[in-house]
């Protein structure tokens, strides 16, 4: 098999940061040799995670069987998803902003058609729900565990307790159309099509603010491996938590 270099566009600090993780993991359980260092199964987490390179194009890569690379990529999953703030934690932060922007996402996985709970009616597809918060500039805050493709968006913000914590910290929220009745601090468009002047007006300025939103979308779907998951649905939820991680490590 033909091997030639490539490059990843994230910053040292990033290899850095997942690096001491690892190794760090490995004094605590006493690892006594591996056939890569630390720094460099770091990098073999990150060409899988942003760049979505499979598992036989990095085993061939670094020179590991294809178990091997398994293995170092969920070690650094794990250790990456275990530092990912839940909302209460998040909220912390989040709660400083003036106001923050509600969406959610459907990440893709491959499954077959008998697979219903994962098949999204709106995006006729299977994936995973992801609710994503962003601050008034659209950079990412917190991202939700994975939920199948079949929930709505209003039933996963509620099986979250999103509402609640922003209700509770007396944060405003815009969203979509989706979160129509979410109460609490959520605002969202009016529906109908002959609307009154001012809630045209209404509509217009909301869609200004909440498009930026997208962002934060584009940010999570800039790791390539969450474009088209591959892996158990069980790991989705690690998956994106490390990427959390790994993108506010990289701010």
């Amino acid at each position: 098999m033909l091997v030639y270099p490539s490059s990843i566009d994230l910053s040292c600090r990033t290899l850095r940061f997942l690096t001491g993780q690892l190794a760090a993991r490995r004094q605590e359980i006493g690892t006594r040799w591996r056939r890569l260092p630390a720094a460099r199964q770091a990098l073999l987490a990150l060409a899988h995670l942003r760049c979505g390179d499979t598992y036989a194009q990095l085993g061939a890569g670094f020179g590991i069987g294809i178990a091997t690379v398994y293995r170092y990529i969920r070690e650094a999953v794990e250790a990456l998803s275990a530092l990912a703030p839940s909302l209460a934690e998040a909220m912390t932060t989040i709660r400083a902003k003036a106001f923050v922007i509600l969406d959610g996402t459907l990440l893709p996985i491959d499954r077959i058609a008998a697979d219903t709970p994962y098949s999204s009616g709106k995006h006729k597809r299977h994936g995973m729900n992801v609710q994503v918060l962003s601050d008034p500039f659209g950079r990412l805050l917190w991202a939700s565990p994975a939920l199948p493709g079949s929930t709505h968006d209003l039933t996963a913000v509620r099986q979250h307790s999103i509402i609640e914590a922003l209700a509770d910290a007396g944060l405003k929220c815009w969203a979509d159309k989706a979160y129509q009745g979410a109460g609490g601090t959520v605002r969202v468009l009016f529906r109908g099509r002959r609307l009154k002047r001012w809630k045209r007006r209404h509509n217009t300025a909301h869609a200004k603010i909440r498009c930026l939103g997208e962002r934060a979308m584009a940010t999570l779907k800039g790791w390539r491996l969450l474009r088209k998951l591959r892996c158990s649905t069980n790991s989705i939820t690690n998956v994106v938590k490390a990427v959390l991680v790994l993108h506010h490590a990289s701010a």
